[in-house]
């Protein structure tokens, strides 16, 4: 589906926990499903609107996502966090870097984009030949809201456990992931969504993470129009748990599809 003049397109690329699913060695349910929903790489989504696209998080399969799903640009990154399953694909923007020539700017925490700049230390010295490496345009953020191709981001802080983290809001579209807890100033900016992704990652507790139970609070509280869970660990099957969820609560799957209607520009 294309997004028309004023939508907004979001692409699931990845829907999984940090080690993926099927999970190595596992024999579970889960892993050896043939239902394809319940394949999942590390979790990531695109956003694509007025001719840009958005990617958030660069998975260590964003290589294989961006061959799957066709991808023909990249515009700009958001990055939510310097986790290993958040980062480590950002070497493979190259590609895009070679079709677009320009250097893609990377939106990140002050603490991310220390880490990332150790992480690829490479991609950000000077090089007498620069073929070899991405080419990036650092953007450090602040929490404060900021334009990206014509549409205000609202970066959202979020708790990983102890490590504060962002999220990010694009007009009704909401994308939050790696969350134990969303702090009261966050939910505060969280209102009047059409779409509000969550981390769900099963219903066991977790240290760093939420479960389906308390994702349902959330959506209980802010009452988007529609509520999608990802970052989903092998304990949960798709369809046996989309059976117990509200209706307009779903579970996200790779190659899900969502359009959003966006505020038209002034």
């Amino acid at each position: 589906m294309e997004p028309g003049e004023n939508q907004l397109r979001l692409l699931v690329l990845g829907s999984g926990t940090s080690v993926g699913v099927p999970t190595i060695g596992c024999s579970c349910d889960v892993c050896t499903s043939d239902d394809p929903r319940d394949n999942r790489l590390r979790p990531s989504v695109v956003m694509q609107y007025g001719g840009h696209t958005v990617l958030i998080d660069t998975t260590p399969d964003f290589r294989q996502q961006a061959l799957r799903y066709q991808l023909k640009r990249i515009d700009a990154i958001l990055f939510t966090h310097s986790h290993a399953d958040h980062i480590l694909g950002l070497d493979d923007i190259r590609p895009f870097n070679f079709r677009q020539k320009d250097p893609i700017p990377i939106h990140a925490s002050d603490e991310t984009m220390d880490a990332i700049q150790n992480v690829f230390r490479y991609a950000f010295i000077d090089h007498e030949v620069k073929t070899h490496i991405p080419k990036l345009n650092p953007v450090r953020i602040n929490g404060e809201p900021f334009d990206l191709f014509g549409h205000t981001v609202v970066p959202v802080k979020l708790m990983h456990g102890k490590n504060p983290i962002f999220g990010y809001r694009i007009g009704p579209v909401a994308y939050l992931t790696d969350h134990s807890e969303i702090p009261e100033e966050s939910l505060e900016l969280l209102g009047g969504l059409d779409v509000l992704f969550l981390d769900a990652l099963r219903h066991k507790p977790h240290p760093t993470h939420s479960t389906v139970e308390r994702s349902l609070r959330y959506v209980e509280r802010l009452q988007p129009k529609r509520a999608i869970f990802t970052h989903i660990a092998h304990d949960l099957g798709h369809a046996r748990t989309e059976e117990l969820l509200p209706a307009h609560v779903r579970l996200a799957h790779d190659g899900m599809e969502l359009l959003v209607d966006l505020p038209p520009l002034p």
